[in-house]
């Protein structure tokens, strides 16, 4: 081997090569830790509505460290999504010096079980809000079933003017929907959309004509329903 000249330049060459990578890679390293690269500013790409502004300078005192090369993004953006009403965020760099921060915040759609809330993507978030909300009730991993049932329902009673305030969803998978108006309505398991189709089309020309409201209705049947009203059996 060592009388080979060829081979002996080509193992040369290929440790001069490999120890120019080197330095190179630790000149690179050396020059991204000076101090001329600083990180100088968090930008925010819109005004939060819920997430305060304090927890979020918070985060940024906390959290963001290194100068613009060297902080960890996936990191960052973490630490941000721990934060109350913040569903999702994406950092990214925005050249000299500046961090820029996109926050999706949480729309809240319902009440999930009475003890937490569900977004319009239909996942669960601990919050608290005042405002008035239709009331989910399901076994956990359900929700957004759940919360796609409820758009498709709610698309089937606009004729009749009325708003879900509960849906339920029962550990057999029956489902039971209560209306604004205080009517309660049994759904059952399966084609749930037409069988609430069918009263919507014929609630005008009947039930809604009766002298007491109806406050109960089992849709369980097949060529027709079944309606309770107050202090009756039938």
């Amino acid at each position: 081997m060592w009388d080979n000249a060829p081979l002996l330049r080509s193992i040369a060459n290929g440790l001069f090569g490999l120890s120019l990578v080197l330095v190179l890679y630790g000149a690179a390293r050396y020059v991204l830790q000076l101090p001329v690269f600083p990180l100088r500013a968090v930008e925010l790409t819109a005004p939060p509505q819920r997430v305060s502004v304090e927890a979020l300078e918070k985060v940024v005192r906390e959290k963001v460290s290194g100068n613009f090369f060297t902080v960890n993004l996936e990191q960052t953006r973490q630490a941000f999504e721990q934060l109350p009403w913040v569903r999702k965020v994406s950092v990214r760099r925005k050249f000299p010096w500046t961090l820029e921060v996109e926050v999706e915040e949480q729309v809240v759609l319902a009440r999930w079980n009475g003890t937490e809330l569900v977004n319009t993507y239909g996942e669960v978030f601990v919050g608290k809000v005042e405002q008035v909300l239709p009331a989910f009730i399901g076994q956990p991993e359900t929700s957004q079933l759940v919360t796609q049932m409820y758009g498709e329902l709610n698309a089937i009673l606009q004729p009749l003017q009325q708003q879900i305030v509960q849906l339920s969803l029962s550990p057999r998978f029956a489902w039971q929907v209560k209306l604004d108006g205080g009517m309660v309505l049994e759904l059952g398991r399966e084609d749930m959309q037409q069988r609430l189709a069918r009263f919507v089309a014929v609630y005008p020309y009947s039930l809604a004509a009766t002298a007491r409201p109806v406050n109960h209705v089992d849709l369980r049947y097949r060529n027709g329903f079944a309606a309770y009203l107050p202090g009756s059996d039938v």
